[in-house]
């Protein structure tokens, strides 16, 4: 693995953010543009570029970002490439976003700050990932899917148990306390149990409104489903390591589920129902594949 510098490096960052990426140039460019105009003053971005294709494009793609730096990963999924990550950022705080995520101006701030309130100190923070392509129907279904997931689990305190990895952040030594999971091969469970052994260990994620990222996700209806069935191998894996395969949610959270994809419109909502179905077809797949390891 070699590091790259920029000569815009800055001397002494107090905030870095670590973005894994795979062959998504194109995207990689609009998130490097929206890290370039965050309002935190002392950043760096470290772009870990997870084996794409064609690493030159990531290479040039990165090197028109001042603040950004490249790290080579192993294409060993994002787990791993986010733990990569870590080991070269250089502030006491570690934000993380997708690579076709775009954090609007004040995100980083945002979520620094809520870090640093003594009043109410948390050890990690998140803040909510929302549709980026209104007019898609698929982004919109996917993005309730997700942003339900997370939002449910907000308690009247402001902690959450769970919130995706398109927009986190936590001390550098809670990063090394708490190491991403690289047997988690894909995009798909890692995040859930980081923040189950996040508050498992008795560390709290707290929920920060205003630290916004917009997801831009290019989706069609067969890469809807083949995503949805990503989530549910993911969700299978995360489950049988908390020994909680035999209890699912309850009803109220599917119903509130549905309820945020319908108000997003009906083809929507009939997505997000499409998407129990992908789930469940993912989650049988990897129960055979374990079955098959074993």
């Amino acid at each position: 693995m070699t590091t790259r510098g920029s000569t815009h490096d800055a001397a002494d960052p107090q905030v870095s953010v670590v973005v894994p990426t795979r062959d998504r140039p194109d995207r990689l460019a609009v998130c490097l543009a929206a890290l370039e105009r965050q309002t935190q003053p002392d950043l760096e971005i470290v772009v870990v570029d997870d084996a794409s294709r064609d690493a030159a494009a990531v290479a040039a793609v990165v090197a028109t970002a001042p603040r950004a730096r490249l790290v080579r990963g192993a294409g060993r999924g994002p787990a791993a490439a986010r733990n990569a990550g870590v080991r070269a950022a250089r502030a006491p705080v570690v934000c993380f976003t997708d690579d076709d995520c775009e954090p609007v101006p004040n995100w980083a701030v945002a979520l620094a700050d809520r870090l640093a309130d003594i009043a109410d100190a948390a050890d990690a923070v998140a803040g909510p990932t929302r549709n980026g392509r209104p007019r898609s129907v698929v982004a919109a279904a996917a993005q309730a899917v997700a942003t339900h997931l997370a939002e449910a689990t907000i308690d009247a305190a402001g902690h959450m148990r769970f919130a995706p990895t398109s927009n986190l952040a936590c001390r550098t030594e809670v990063c090394a306390a708490v190491p991403f999971d690289e047997t988690y091969p894909l995009a798909a469970g890692e995040d859930r149990d980081w923040c189950a052994r996040l508050v498992a260990s008795g560390r709290t994620l707290a929920f920060v409104p205003d630290a916004v990222v917009r997801h831009h996700q290019e989706l069609t209806p067969a890469g809807f489903w083949r995503q949805q069935v990503r989530y549910g191998r993911g969700a299978y894996r995360f489950r049988a390591g908390q020994g909680t395969l035999r209890r699912p949610e309850p009803a109220a959270f599917y119903v509130g589920l549905l309820r945020r994809g319908f108000a997003d419109g009906l083809r929507a909502g009939l997505l997000v129902g499409v998407a129990q179905v992908a789930t469940a077809v993912g989650m049988v797949q990897e129960a055979v594949a374990a079955r098959t390891r074993r």
